[in-house]
C-alpha cells in the first residue's frame, strides 16, 4: 500500500527484454536503501525489487500483463520515473490509499499554464467515468492528485499541479499526447462495484 506522495525520481539506465517481460535497471538517490523483495512504486506501478541496490541502482521486472496495462512498455533509457516505497503504518497519510495497481492509461489532452501552476487535462476510457469525482482523489504516474475539473461528455478530467509537485516529480516532462498511468480511488471502485451489483 502506498500514499501517492513521491519520495524521489529515478532514471532508467538500461532495459533488458526477456521473452514478454522487461527488466529495468534504475538509478536513484534511494536505490541503495532498497532490499530484495521490497515493493516500490514506479510511476504508479508496484514492482518488486529483485536485487539489493548497489552503486545507486536497483533492478525490477514488469511482466507482460503489467506492460499491457501501463505505459512502462513505452519507456526508454534515460526516462525519469516517480518512486515511492510502501507506506508505514505508524505515520501520517499525506496523500490517499494507493495500491500501485494501475487501472488504465490516460492521454495528456492539453496542458494549461495558470501563471504559477499548470492544469493537465487527461483523456481516459469511458468505462471509468463513474470513478471520476470533482475534488476527489486520483493517482497519476504514482502521484496522489485532486481532480480539479471533469468533462464527462469528452471523458476528460483535469488536475492542477502546484510548483513544488512539478519540481519533485516527472510531471514537468509531460507533453501533449503522452500516456500516463492512472489508478482510480480504491474506495470509489468498491462503491461502484457494490452499487452496480444491487442497482
Amino acid at each position: 500500500m502506498f500514499t501517492g506522495i513521491v519520495e524521489t525520481t529515478g532514471t532508467i539506465e538500461e532495459i533488458i527484454q526477456a521473452g514478454g517481460n522487461l527488466t529495468f535497471i534504475i538509478s536513484s538517490s534511494i536505490s541503495n536503501e532498497f532490499k530484495a523483495d521490497q515493493s516500490v512504486m514506479h510511476n504508479g506501478v508496484c514492482l518488486t525489487v529483485e536485487e539489493n541496490g548497489k552503486n545507486g541502482r536497483h533492478r525490477v521486472t514488469a511482466i507482460r500483463e503489467t506492460l499491457e496495462k501501463t505505459m512502462l512498455s513505452n519507456c526508454t533509457p534515460g526516462e525519469i520515473l516517480n518512486l515511492e516505497r510502501s507506506m508505514k503504518s505508524d505515520g501520517r497519510i499525506d496523500g490517499h490509499f494507493v495500491q500501485g495497481h494501475v487501472d488504465a492509461c490516460g492521454t495528456v489532452s492539453s496542458i494549461v499554464d495558470l501563471d504559477g501552476s499548470r492544469e493537465y487535462h487527461i483523456e481516459f476510457q469511458e468505462e471509468y467515468e463513474n470513478l471520476i469525482v470533482p475534488q476527489g482523489s486520483i493517482c497519476m504516474n504514482g502521484i496522489s492528485l485532486t481532480v480539479s475539473s471533469s468533462n464527462p461528455e469528452r471523458h476528460l478530467f483535469g488536475v492542477s499541479i502546484i510548483p513544488f509537485t512539478m519540481e519533485v516529480t516527472n510531471l514537468k516532462n509531460l507533453r501533449e499526447g503522452n500516456r500516463v498511468n492512472l489508478e482510480f480511488d480504491i474506495i470509489g471502485k468498491y462503491i461502484n462495484k457494490i452499487m452496480g451489483k444491487y442497482a
